[in-house]
């Protein structure tokens, strides 16, 4: 796995961005590797993989299992693909001079 050079985000984010592709696309395993080995194959910290491993824990896409590992929750990859399509409405809102307050009132009066 590879992070883009030019991709102006924290690490962490890219690392969560690119471990939520999989996820959404089906090409994570059930179990994923150490944080060492993610680290190593992203070839950043092993602190970084783990933000983004909390971060990715947090959006409730995986669950973190003491002498278990980590494992993809199933159907995580419908709610992260939901995840990104709500992320993107966000951003479109922000663009339009909306707050996060505003959109909310919006979903809720629907």
């Amino acid at each position: 796995m590879r992070l883009e050079a030019d991709d102006p985000r924290p690490l962490h984010e890219q690392v969560a961005g690119a471990l939520r592709r999989a996820i959404a696309e089906g090409s994570a395993p059930e179990r994923l590797p150490t944080a060492r080995d993610l680290a190593a194959a992203f070839d950043v910290n092993p602190n970084t993989v783990l933000r983004a491993l909390r971060e990715l824990r947090d959006e409730g896409l995986l669950e973190f299992r003491r002498g278990r590992g980590i494992r993809v929750i199933p159907g995580a990859g419908r709610r992260g693909e939901l995840l990104d399509r709500i992320r993107e409405l966000v951003r479109d809102a922000e663009r339009a001079g909306h707050t996060r307050a505003d959109l909310i009132a919006m979903i809720e009066a629907m």
